[in-house]
């Protein structure tokens, strides 16, 4: 085992002179920083002569070049005497790297910083917009070539897929879809009990159900439970290059893998929508006969009142919409994965985000249109 590593300063004739020997490694990395630590280092030139170091590793090399680089910093013009051939490529190898940087002192944010980052994040939403927009114009055509030709489209692949995304998403959205009508009748009463308007908690539930309440809340689980799925499986055929396979065959990987997503998607959507209508009612009802003690049967001849084929119509008309957002957003991302795994779990998480978003973006829209038009 090598000797402790040593360092001398002294003169020399191109200025001062700092001589390394001895082992530098890990094992007397704290003897030696305190070496370093403790040098006096002229700030006009300095030679670092290396030629007695008899071992090193990075470690060592590190706090080597840590104290050249401090050196220059000051302005001193720093000279290098290279080690012996056998730790030769080690310190290469580490003065190529560079040393670690030392810890960023916090800086004041500046307002054209904060406005270029601004300028960079919109010019980035607007390209994605635009591929995205460019997207649904491929699907769209893409449905053209099926209309024309049926037999394009794979039946089998649809129906898989409506399994998928409605069959086994009744219990979740059953769930939640009961638990919040719950919630709207109790909140409800609660407030309208202090003006002594109880009743109207059944008006409450059913227009908010049937309208909003319904169709939003099933559309948020589907994009967190469906759109991730068609962007994580397309992504990960794109990882293993499936997708390219298929083009290779000469088949369209749009009308392959996402049109049959699309279209199941679209249809699995509006049944949901009316099973979380269904349970939402359910959920509303059960305490609103609990609270405003009233019947089951009185319960929905009010309901009947409160409510038209136009309320529950308002509810039903987002969810293809919705579904095709949803299912547009979530192959896009999938078709976009490139590289790595790590880029399906990014563009997995980044497909959820964006498919919630727009159907908020949207529902919106449409209720501000609905209130205009007056339906």
């Amino acid at each position: 085992m090598a000797d402790p590593g040593w360092v001398k300063a002294g003169s020399g004739d191109h200025g001062q002179v700092c001589q390394f020997g001895g082992g530098w490694t890990l094992a007397h990395a704290t003897a030696l920083n305190a070496e370093l630590s403790a040098l006096k280092l002229r700030p006009d030139a300095v030679t670092f002569d290396l030629s007695a170091v008899e071992v090193m590793d990075t470690v060592g090399a590190w706090l080597i070049l840590r104290t050249a680089e401090a050196a220059a910093g000051e302005g001193a013009k720093v000279h290098w005497i290279e080690p012996p051939e056998a730790v030769l490529p080690l310190f290469k190898r580490v003065l190529e790297a560079g040393a670690a940087p030392e810890a960023q002192r916090s800086r004041r944010v500046l307002f054209l910083d904060w406005l270029a980052d601004l300028g960079a994040a919109t010019e980035s939403v607007g390209k994605d917009s635009l591929d995205l927009i460019a997207f649904f114009g491929a699907l769209v055509e893409t449905f053209g070539r099926i209309i024309a030709r049926p037999r394009r489209l794979r039946w089998v692949s649809v129906v898989s897929h409506i399994e998928r995304t409605g069959l086994n998403a009744l219990p979740i959205v059953g769930m939640i879809s009961f638990l919040v009508g719950v919630v709207l009748a109790f909140q409800g009463a609660d407030q309208l009990r202090r003006f002594g308007a109880q009743v109207f908690t059944v008006n409450m539930v059913g227009i908010s159900v049937l309208r909003e309440m319904g169709i939003l809340l099933t559309a948020i689980v589907v994009a967190g439970r469906s759109g991730s799925a068609f962007t994580a499986e397309i992504g990960a055929m794109q990882v293993n290059e499936e997708v390219d396979a298929l083009r290779v065959t000469g088949l369209d990987p749009m009308e392959v893998l996402v049109a049959p997503r699309v279209l199941a998607l679209m249809i699995s959507l509006p049944l949901l929508t009316f099973f979380a209508d269904i349970m939402g009612l359910l959920g509303g009802g059960i305490m609103a006969v609990t609270l405003i003690d009233i019947s089951f049967g009185q319960y929905w001849r009010i309901l009947n009142s409160a409510v038209s084929l136009n309320t529950f119509l308002v509810g039903l008309v987002k969810a293809p919409v919705f579904a095709l957002l949803i299912a547009l957003v979530g192959c896009f991302e999938g078709l976009r994965v490139s590289g790595s795994a790590e880029s399906v779990g990014r563009l997995t998480t980044r497909s959820v985000v964006e498919g919630i978003f727009l159907v908020i973006v949207f529902d919106a829209f449409f209720s501000v249109l609905f209130s205009y038009i007056g339906f």
